[in-house]
């Protein structure tokens, strides 16, 4: 479940590996994507992995009957099964993203699982292009949830998915509430992101681990061209790692969690306390 930013935990983590996966998934295939998947993180050691949006299912839909044809129930559906069922094999806890059934509802989500299964999901906020004639807009709002990596070691994960980068005050509600690391699937297709998530991280002071897609997706009118560059972020906004515009890759770095929580940028001023809610209009 979410839990807000004083829940106890100790700024006494140590390092641990945190991990990416960018490649191109085929259209509708789940058994081949998850197979592909499963190839791409053989000998993978991490504690946490993050997967593409939608990652086993494709993204750009020709139909409503394509997406219901691979929506899922969570968690129940194939997806967030393989997930479970690779985390209780590793240890890890890995996040990816997929089509959500849910009545005669459908969401653009992503999954938090471990080793004991479900952690949590998120239901996309921002709903991208003609995601908007397919999808429902999340309702679950942007959560914090508190994971452990393979030592036991605690930490505190938030998601958001791929055109939600476009909007500051998703980072900010994740960061206000805690989060040392933000996930954040994505099938991006616009350039600017790899440019923003950097700035994502440094006015938050959190980690972000971006894992895209990359190749082409027609719906029978239009082509959508993803720009992979997946990306993982520390909290002064240095880039850790980096993907190509194109290529299978899982990119594996090492973080300092911890790193996340004094968000003292001189002696006179805290990133969070100097804020001045009653002089913004949000609104």
């Amino acid at each position: 479940m979410g839990r807000g930013r004083h829940s106890g935990i100790e700024a006494t983590l140590k390092a641990m590996q945190v991990a990416y996966v960018q490649y191109n998934p085929a259209y509708l295939d789940v058994e081949q994507n998850l197979k592909q998947v499963e190839a791409l993180l053989e000998g993978i050691e991490a504690d946490l992995i993050v997967l593409p949006e939608l990652f086993a299912s494709g993204y750009f839909f020709r139909s409503r009957a394509d997406l219901e044809a691979v929506a899922e129930p969570i968690p129940d559906g194939p997806t967030t099964q393989w997930m479970i069922d690779r985390c209780r094999q590793t240890g890890a806890v890995l996040v990816g993203g997929l089509p959500e059934r849910d009545g005669d509802r459908f969401y653009n989500s992503a999954v938090v699982v471990g080793p004991e299964g479900l952690i949590g999901r998120y239901r996309k906020v921002h709903l991208f292009y003609e995601e908007k004639l397919h999808f429902s807009p999340g309702d679950l709002g942007f959560q914090v949830f508190e994971v452990t990596d393979r030592k036991g070691q605690p930490y505190r994960l938030g998601v958001m998915i791929c055109f939600d980068w476009y909007f500051p005050e998703a980072a900010r509600t994740l960061a206000l509430q805690g989060a040392d690391v933000i996930a954040h699937p994505s099938n991006l297709v616009r350039p600017d992101c790899p440019r923003a998530m950097p700035i994502r991280a440094l006015e938050n002071h959190v980690f972000t681990i971006t894992a895209n897609r990359y190749g082409a997706e027609s719906n029978g009118h239009e082509t959508l061209r993803f720009i992979g560059r997946s990306l993982i972020c520390d909290p002064s906004g240095r880039v850790l790692h980096e993907a190509p515009p194109e290529g299978d890759q899982v990119g594996l770095t090492e973080i300092e969690p911890q790193e996340a929580r004094n968000r003292r940028i001189t002696p006179y001023n805290d990133l969070f306390e100097d804020r001045r809610p009653d002089c913004y209009r949000l609104s």
